[in-house]
């Protein structure tokens, strides 16, 4: 990552996620709100500092990182953060709520699904968690003896009913997570009737189409915003006028 435009940082379990302004040439990625979203693995040693960071997964030592610019579970306004809370999960929740304006479900198809539930006040209201697509691809190539082994994640398209085992197996995950989404959604609004659903993480793409399927996910009811944990570590930690950092917001929780 080269340069010394402000950036930010998330680091999940598999890759590492960067936000970059749009002034940056570090990288490919998706522009949008003036900035650019860069998806890496992790580097082997270290990066330029950026301007704040949080973790989900391991950070290595030779990364460098500085402490005092580790955005924590704390330093998110979610209300009501249990503290085994994931710090995605809580920045997710948190600018979904913010975004929507009322009560939301977030459903974050990553290495894991997880499905969190914020309340019309923005407080933590529950969730899930299931494994994510290439988590159950792998696990039934590990358990099974006639199963390939198939890496990385399903793409969209194909058959609704495959005849090949692959392609079988990547469909029955796909329709099993959009199936999870649903329900989650259907049930969610069963407290509350306008909880949208906001799908993000890196299968939300391959996701998107097969939940705008259904008659009740149109419009609102489902929003797609692929980069929502990076915006909302940009929202917490904003650059200044010359790219300083701001000062750091008390926390809400309670």
């Amino acid at each position: 990552m080269a340069g010394r435009q402000p950036r930010w940082l998330l680091i999940g379990n598999s890759r590492w996620h960067w936000a970059v302004t749009d002034g940056d040439n570090g990288g490919g990625g998706s522009s949008g709100a003036g900035l650019r979203f860069v998806h890496l693995p992790s580097p082997a040693s270290a990066v330029e500092p950026p301007l704040a960071w949080a973790a989900v997964g391991p950070v290595p030592p030779e990364a460098a990182l500085s402490d005092a610019a580790r955005l924590k579970l704390d330093d998110v306004p979610l209300a009501g953060s249990p503290p085994w809370l994931g710090i995605d999960r809580a920045l997710a929740g948190w600018w979904a709520h913010r975004l929507v304006g009322g009560p939301v479900l977030v459903a974050d198809a990553g290495t894991v699904l997880s499905l969190t539930r914020v309340d019309g006040q923005g407080r933590f209201a529950g969730g899930r968690l299931m494994a994510g697509a290439a988590l159950q691809l792998t696990a039934m190539g590990a358990g099974t003896a006639a199963l390939p082994s198939l890496d990385g994640a399903p793409e969209a398209g194909g058959e609704d009913w495959p005849l090949a085992t692959a392609a079988a197996m990547q469909r029955g995950v796909l329709e099993g997570l959009a199936a999870a989404v649903r329900e989650a959604g259907r049930q969610a609004r069963i407290g509350a009737r306008d909880c949208p659903i906001v799908l993000t993480g890196g299968d939300g793409p391959t996701l998107m189409p097969l939940l705008r399927r259904w008659p009740e996910l149109g419009g609102n009811a489902l929003r797609h915003h692929p980069e929502l944990c990076l915006e909302a570590l940009v929202a917490l930690r904003p650059a200044g006028p010359e790219g300083a950092a701001q000062p750091r917001p008390r926390s809400v929780r309670i």
